[in-house]
């Protein structure tokens, strides 16, 4: 075989294997990241406009009535057990807001876990995957939804998300692993599988 067809399937090769590697530790890390983190998920009722800005209301409304009970919380149980007691009072703030803009829609909230796309709060970049959340259901749930990172409390510091404050920097260092907090942290993630494929193809031509 032409040896630069052997070096070319060698380097397909070694290629596919890392990605493999890569998308199982990536969904290692996920999962691991996520048994630390509950999200906050509001979905309207509809996709029309004045559904849309309702959901935006209930939403802030329900963030000032719970930011004092997260602000000084270090562990996913206790941010859970919060949550749990105080579904009757989320669902009274959201239900007033709601009657407050002359609709009648009923609410429904719950602790549950749903698939999330990836979301990006400053230099943290939180994995797509499944995660526990604090889901609030507007009549018919069938708009647009919003949600952010309920705990540590990302989404009630910023509004842009653009800034992840130093208190919660504090938390995420405290639950995560150093890995885990590599894998979340923009900045860091393509330098480092960028590395690992130089060094293996370094390799493969050094043996050549």
């Amino acid at each position: 075989m032409n040896r630069k067809i052997s070096v070319f399937l060698i380097i397909i090769g070694t290629l596919t294997y890392l990605i493999q590697l890569h998308t199982a530790a990536t969904i290692n890390l996920q999962e691991n990241v996520a048994k630390n983190i509950i999200r906050f998920h509001v979905i309207a009722n509809s996709d029309s406009k004045e559904d849309q800005y309702l959901k935006y209301e209930v939403k802030n409304a329900l963030i000032k009535a719970l930011y004092p009970n997260f602000k000084n919380i270090n562990s996913v149980e206790e941010a859970r057990s919060i949550i749990k007691s105080s579904i009757p009072l989320i669902e009274d703030v959201a239900s007033q807001v709601i009657k407050s803009h002359g609709y009648s829609y009923p609410v429904t909230a719950s602790l549950t876990t749903n698939y999330f796309p990836m979301k990006v709060y400053g230099d943290y970049a939180f994995p797509p995957g499944k995660y526990e959340a604090l889901q609030v259901r507007i009549g018919n749930a069938q708009g647009q939804n919003w949600w952010c990172v309920m705990f540590p409390p990302l989404c009630f510091v910023d509004e842009t998300y653009s800034i992840v404050s130093e208190d919660s920097e504090k938390k995420l260092e405290y639950l995560l692993t150093d890995d885990e907090l590599d894998f979340i942290q923009t900045k860091k993630i393509p330098v480092k599988i960028r590395f690992k494929l130089l060094d293996i193809l370094k390799s493969i031509i050094s043996d050549k």
